[in-house]
């Protein structure tokens, strides 16, 4: 069995939307990659301009058994959700 060494990045922009959309977009990706996810082929990429989601998506996904990193960009936020995030990604 061949590890993967990097993970392909899904990129999701809801910069200029505000919770629960931002939400809502991010659970929809997550479910529509969740077996990759799980198999730690594919990260999450979140960006969002809305401070709030830097709160509620990190709890979702926590609670649905993900790693999320959140860190701030110039003019957004970041949010890498994995399973598990390589460790040159986790804080």
């Amino acid at each position: 069995m061949t590890e993967i060494s990097t993970a392909k990045e899904i990129m999701i922009d809801t910069r200029g939307q505000v919770c629960p959309s931002t939400l809502l977009v991010t659970l929809q990706q997550l479910n529509l990659h969740r077996n990759a996810l799980k198999e730690g082929q594919v990260i999450i990429k979140i960006m969002t301009d809305h401070r709030h989601s830097t709160a509620t998506i990190p709890n979702a996904v926590k609670n649905m058994g993900y790693d999320v990193q959140v860190s701030k960009q110039k003019g957004y936020y970041e949010i890498l959700v994995g399973h598990p995030l390589p460790p040159n990604e986790q804080a």
